[in-house]
């Protein structure tokens, strides 16, 4: 059962194991013109607990650099090279949680170190608590939560572009971070 903290919403103490079938890493990305193209990562996994106090609450998580999925197998490709991820130099994207700040009741700041091509750089999270409830698994709990935020692929030292002929460019630099967490109290 969910804990209160003052007037938050938290799930309870323990630890959690993200399930990778339930949890999308997603990406929003700018082409040509202006049109969004998503993405997600289908390769990711991952710990979290919870703390008594919960700005002590702790996050490791990875993703395969390799499952990336925009629904567009050259794309992917590309995607993968050294123009853009370097997968195989760099397989793996990481997230390391640096700190944990209150906003209000379900929301949160989550702040951690986002490790893409072997570049680490802070940024912070929209975090939302969404809820609990008993999971499949006779005795566990099940949380999620849904986080969000926006980088700019040059800090990660991604800077692969292309200008057209009017000036513009091929890939834009902000990159809107999507991720939804299903997670399974650990034993």
């Amino acid at each position: 059962m969910s804990s209160t903290t003052g007037t938050a919403t938290l799930p309870k103490v323990g630890t959690y194991t993200i399930d990778p079938a339930h949890t999308e890493v997603g990406f929003v990305a700018r082409h040509l013109v202006g049109t969004k193209v998503r993405g997600r990562f289908t390769d990711v996994s991952g710990t979290f607990t919870v703390a008594e106090k919960p700005e002590d609450s702790t996050l490791e998580a990875v993703v395969q650099a390799n499952s990336i999925h925009t629904n567009q197998p050259q794309r992917d490709d590309h995607l993968r090279t050294n123009d853009f991820l370097d997968v195989p130099n760099h397989p793996t994207l990481t997230l390391v949680s640096t700190g944990l700040r209150r906003v209000d009741d379900s929301n949160w700041v989550l702040t951690g170190d986002l490790t893409i091509r072997g570049v680490t750089t802070s940024v912070d999270f929209d975090l939302e608590f969404l809820g609990e409830g008993p999971s499949m698994q006779e005795g566990k709990t099940v949380v999620a939560f849904s986080a969000g935020a926006t980088i700019d692929r040059r800090d990660f030292g991604v800077s692969f572009n292309h200008s057209l002929l009017d000036g513009s460019v091929v890939v834009g630099n902000k990159v809107v971070l999507e991720i939804e967490v299903e997670a399974t109290q650990a034993d």
